[in-house]
C-alpha cells in the first residue's frame, strides 16, 4: 500500500501478549498496517500518506508502553548496546539479590531438620522483599495492563506470586502456621488434606519469582546474542576515511563522504564505502560480507564494496554510493526488516496468546472452586489454583518464532544469504521446482577462450599471439576474451597497424608484417575466398555442436587455425544442481540461447529439463506455465530481464553479483555469485522454519500437558515455576542452535571436479 514506512523502538514489553496488544491498537488506526516483534522490541508501521508519525507513537504510549524513533546512525553507533545492556544488568542485579534472599527460605521450607522454632517468621522477613521488590516488574506490568483492561503473561505471574504470599500471611497471622512449633515437609505432589491454614507458601512465592527472573535474564542475554549478527553487520563499516582534497590526503568521518569523492585505502584498511577503483591494484578480502574466504583481485575500473578489507596494495577509490545506499546498509536493512516481520506460523501463536491469559485465569478460578466443592480443603484448592496460574504462563509461546527468526536471518547475513521476510520461510518448504537462468547464474556470464586448434604447420602459440594482438584493438566481448587469454598465456602482445573492424563479421590488421584476419568462418569463406581446410572444418562443426562461438584466424592469404570461445560454467554449478536435487527440487534450465548450446550446458551440470530460445520478456510466461501445471516454482536469476520472472515465481532468488533490479524483485539475495549459495539459502530457510515449528510444538505441548496436571492437583507450584522458566530458556537455546549452521558453498573440501569447469569439446 502507498504510504511511509517507519520503525519504532518499543519499551516496556514483557511478553508476546504485550506485542500483540500494541499491534492490535496500531492496526485499529485508519489505513495503518503494523507488525510488532517482541524479540527485537521493534514495530514496523506503514502509515497512510499525510499521517504524522506522532500519532503512532501516541497510540503506543496510550497503550501503556514507550515508543521512539531509532537514533540517527552516528548516535546509534555511540550508544549501541547501552540501553539493552543497562536493562540486562539491572535484571541481573535483581536476580542475584532475590536468589540470595530466597535460598534460605527454600532450604528452611524443604529441609525439616533446619526448621527451628519460629523459623517461619524469618522466612517471611526474607521473602517479603523478594515478593514486593523482586517481582516488582511483574506487578508493575500487571497494574499497567489492568488500567487498560487487559491481561498478559505478567498477570499470571503476579497473581500467582501474590496469591501464594497473601495466603502465607493469612495462615501466619490468622491460622495455626504462625505457632512456634510449626513444621513443614516438602513433597513433589501437594498435600490434599482438608485441614485449615497450617501450611505457608513463602518458598513458592520466592522461588517462582527467582525462576521467572532467571528465565527473563537468560532470555535477555539470548536475545542479545541472537541479534549480534545484525549488530556486527552494522558495525563493519569504517569510521573515518582518508579523502583526497586538492591533491592532499585529509582524514574525515565517513559520514562526511560524498558521491564522487576520491579516497585512499592502504593495505589492511577497510574500504569506506562502495566505489570504483581509479588507481592501483590489490586483493580485497570480502569475507565479512560474502563469507567467501578467498580475496578478490581488483584493479582500475573494478567495483569495490564498503566494509571490505584491502589486503594488498594501495588503492584510490571513487565513491559511487554512500550511507543508506551502500550494499552493507542495504544488507542490514533487509535483515532487520526480515527480523521485524512475522511468519504465518507466528500469527497463529499471537492469536492464541491474545485469548490464553483470560482462559487461564478462568481455569484457575474454576480449579479453586472445583476442589473446594469436592471437599479437598482450602489448602489443596489454593495450591492447585496457584499451580495452574504459574505453569500456564506461555512465555515460550511468544519467544518460539521471533528468536529463531532473529538467529536464522542473522546467521544468513554472516554467510551472505539475505532473507527478505519471514513469510519466505514458508515458500522454501513448498517449492518443488527451481528454474535456473543460464547466463550469469549457471555460467560465468563472460566469454572465455576454451579451445585453440592450429591448422597445418601453424603453431598454437603463434596462432594465439597474432589473433590476440589484432583482437586486442576491438572492444567486442569475444575479442576481449581472446586478447585476455593470449596476454595471460604469452605475455605482452605485439602492436597492430592498419586495424579495421568489419561490423558483425571480424577484424583485420597488420601484426609483425603479417596481414592478419580474425572473424566468422563464413566471412572468410564467402567474402575473402579463404576456405577452411578439412581439419579446421571438423573442429568448427564439433565446437558449434557444443554451442561454442568459433573464430577463424588467417594471415598472408591462408587460414591458420580456429579459436573457440564460450561462456564457461561456474566451477560449482554442477555440484549446486546435485545439491538442489538432493533437496527434492526439480531443476529447469532457462535460457535465450539456442537449444544446442543449452543442451550442452544442461548435460554438464546434470539438468534434464531445458527451456531454450526464450526471449527476455517471455521468461515470466515460462514461470506462469510451470505454475499452471501445479508446480511451486523458485527462480534464480541475476539480470534485468529476470526481474519480472523473479517477482512472478513463488520464491525469487537473486544473485547478488547481478543487477539491483533483480535483487529488488527477489525474495532471497545471494551476496556471492556461487549457485551453491542458493542451496544454502534454501537449507537455512527450511532449518529456521523447522526450528520455529519445533519451538511451537514444545510450547504448545508443554502447556497442554502441564495444565491438566495442575488442575488435577498433581503439580507443586514450586516445580511449576521452575518448569515454566525452563520452557522459555529451552526455546531460546534451541533457536541459538541455528548459529552453528554451516554453508556448503564455503566448504573447501566440497569442491567440484576440474572437469566441471571446462566446456565439452574444449582443447585449450
Amino acid at each position: 500500500m502507498a504510504g511511509q514506512i517507519i520503525e519504532l523502538e518499543i519499551g516496556g514489553m514483557t511478553c508476546s501478549s504485550c506485542a500483540s496488544r500494541i499491534e492490535r491498537k496500531l492496526n485499529k488506526l485508519p489505513g495503518v498496517e503494523a507488525s510488532v516483534n517482541f524479540a527485537t522490541e521493534k514495530a514496523r508501521v506503514v502509515l497512510p500518506e499525510g499521517t504524522e508519525t506522532e500519532i503512532a507513537i501516541a497510540t503506543v504510549e496510550a497503550t501503556g508502553y514507550s515508543a521512539v524513533l531509532p537514533a540517527p546512525p552516528d548516535d546509534a553507533d555511540q550508544a549501541d548496546g547501552e540501553p539493552v545492556d543497562a536493562e540486562t544488568e539491572a535484571l541481573r542485579r535483581r536476580l542475584i539479590v532475590t536468589a540470595v534472599l530466597t535460598t534460605p527460605v527454600v532450604l528452611l521450607s524443604m529441609v525439616r531438620p533446619l526448621q527451628f522454632d519460629n523459623w517461619q517468621w524469618l522466612s517471611l522477613t526474607l521473602a517479603a522483599p523478594v515478593v514486593v521488590w523482586g517481582a516488582l516488574p511483574f506487578h508493575r506490568a500487571t497494574w499497567t495492563n489492568l488500567r487498560h483492561r487487559a491481561a498478559t503473561m505478567d498477570t499470571l505471574i503476579s497473581v500467582g506470586v501474590s496469591a501464594a504470599f497473601l495466603w502465607s500471611l493469612v495462615a501466619l497471622f490468622f491460622g495455626s502456621a504462625g505457632e512456634p512449633g510449626m513444621r513443614m515437609q516438602f513433597t513433589l505432589l501437594p498435600a490434599r488434606g482438608a485441614g485449615g491454614m497450617t501450611e505457608i507458601y513463602l518458598e513458592v512465592a520466592s522461588a517462582v519469582t527467582v525462576f521467572i527472573l532467571l528465565g527473563r535474564y537468560l532470555e535477555a542475554r539470548a536475545k542479545r546474542r541472537s541479534g549480534a549478527a545484525l549488530r556486527a553487520l552494522l558495525e563493519m563499516g569504517a569510521k573515518d576515511v582518508a579523502v583526497l582534497r586538492d591533491g592532499a590526503e585529509q582524514r574525515i568521518p565517513v559520514s562526511q563522504l560524498a558521491v564522487g569523492d576520491r579516497f585512499v585505502v592502504r593495505p589492511g584498511e577497510k574500504i569506506a564505502t562502495d566505489g570504483r577503483v581509479v588507481e592501483g591494484a590489490s586483493a580485497v578480502d570480502a569475507s565479512m560480507l560474502t563469507g567467501e574466504p578467498v580475496p578478490v583481485e581488483v584493479t582500475v575500473g573494478d567495483q569495490v564494496v564498503g566494509a571490505t578489507v584491502n589486503a594488498g596494495g594501495r588503492l584510490v577509490v571513487e565513491a559511487t554510493r554512500i550511507g543508506a545506499d551502500t550494499q552493507l546498509a542495504q544488507m542490514a536493512k533487509l535483515v532487520e526488516e526480515a527480523q521485524t516481520g512475522k511468519a504465518p506460523v507466528q500469527r497463529l501463536a499471537d492469536r492464541i496468546s491474545a485469548v490464553f491469559v483470560p482462559v487461564v485465569i478462568s481455569l484457575a478460578i474454576l480449579t479453586l472452586f472445583g476442589w473446594l466443592i469436592a471437599g479437598a480443603g482450602a489448602q489443596a484448592a489454593f495450591t492447585a489454583a496457584v499451580a495452574v496460574l504459574i505453569i500456564a504462563c506461555p512465555c515460550a509461546l511468544g519467544l518460539a518464532t521471533p528468536t529463531a527468526l532473529m538467529v536464522g536471518t542473522g546467521r544468513g547475513a554472516q554467510l551472505g544469504l539475505l532473507i527478505k521476510g519471514p513469510q519466505i520461510l514458508e515458500s522454501t518448504r513448498r517449492v518443488d521446482t527451481i528454474v535456473l537462468d543460464k547466463t550469469g547464474t549457471v555460467t560465468a556470464g563472460r566469454m572465455q577462450l576454451v579451445g585453440v586448434v592450429p591448422v597445418g604447420s601453424a603453431d598454437a602459440d603463434e596462432l594465439l599471439r597474432l589473433a590476440g594482438a589484432v583482437e586486442g584493438a576491438s572492444e567486442h566481448p569475444i575479442a576481449a576474451a581472446i586478447a585476455t587469454a593470449a596476454s595471460d598465456r604469452l605475455g605482452p602482445l605485439p602492436t597492430v597497424g592498419d586495424f579495421a573492424n568489419v561490423q558483425g563479421r571480424g577484424v583485420t590488421g597488420t601484426v609483425d608484417g603479417h596481414a592478419v584476419l580474425a572473424g566468422r568462418p563464413l566471412w572468410m569463406a564467402e567474402t575473402l575466398t579463404i576456405a577452411l581446410p578439412g581439419e579446421a572444418q571438423v573442429a568448427v562443426d564439433r565446437a558449434q555442436e557444443a554451442g561454442h562461438t568459433v573464430v577463424a584466424v588467417g594471415w598472408d592469404g591462408e587460414v591458420r587455425g580456429v579459436l573457440m570461445v564460450a561462456d564457461t560454467l561456474k566451477p560449482t554449478s554442477a555440484q549446486a544442481v546435485r545439491e538442489l536435487v538432493g533437496l527434492g527440487l526439480t531443476p529447469v534450465l532457462l535460457t535465450g540461447d539456442n537449444a544446442r548450446a543449452a543442451a550442452t550446458v544442461a548435460g554438464q551440470v546434470g539438468v534434464t529439463e531445458v527451456i531454450a530460445d526464450v526471449l527476455p520478456q517471455d521468461k515470466v510466461d515460462v514461470v506462469r506455465r510451470l505454475q499452471a501445471e501445479g508446480r511451486v516454482v523458485a527462480m534464480v536469476g541475476d539480470g534485468v530481464n529476470d526481474a519480472a520472472a523473479l517477482a512472478q515465481s513463488d520464491l525469487g532468488i537473486a544473485m547478488g553479483t547481478g543487477t539491483d533490479v533483480a535483487i529488488e524483485a527477489s525474495d532471497l539475495t545471494l551476496v556471492r555469485g556461487d549457485l551453491r549459495a542458493a542451496v544454502d539459502a534454501i537449507r537455512l530457510s527450511r532449518r529456521t522454519l523447522a526450528t520455529i515449528k519445533g519451538n511451537l510444538f514444545w510450547a504448545f505441548a508443554y502447556n497442554t500437558a502441564a495444565i491438566p496436571l495442575a488442575i488435577a492437583g498433581m503439580l507443586n507450584p514450586l516445580i511449576a515455576g521452575a518448569a515454566m522458566a525452563f520452557s522459555s530458556v529451552f526455546v531460546v537455546t534451541n533457536s541459538l542452535r541455528l548459529r552453528r549452521f554451516t554453508a556448503v558453498s564455503l566448504d573447501a573440501a566440497a569442491q567440484p571436479s576440474a572437469a566441471a569447469t571446462v566446456p565439452v569439446g574444449a582443447s585449450a
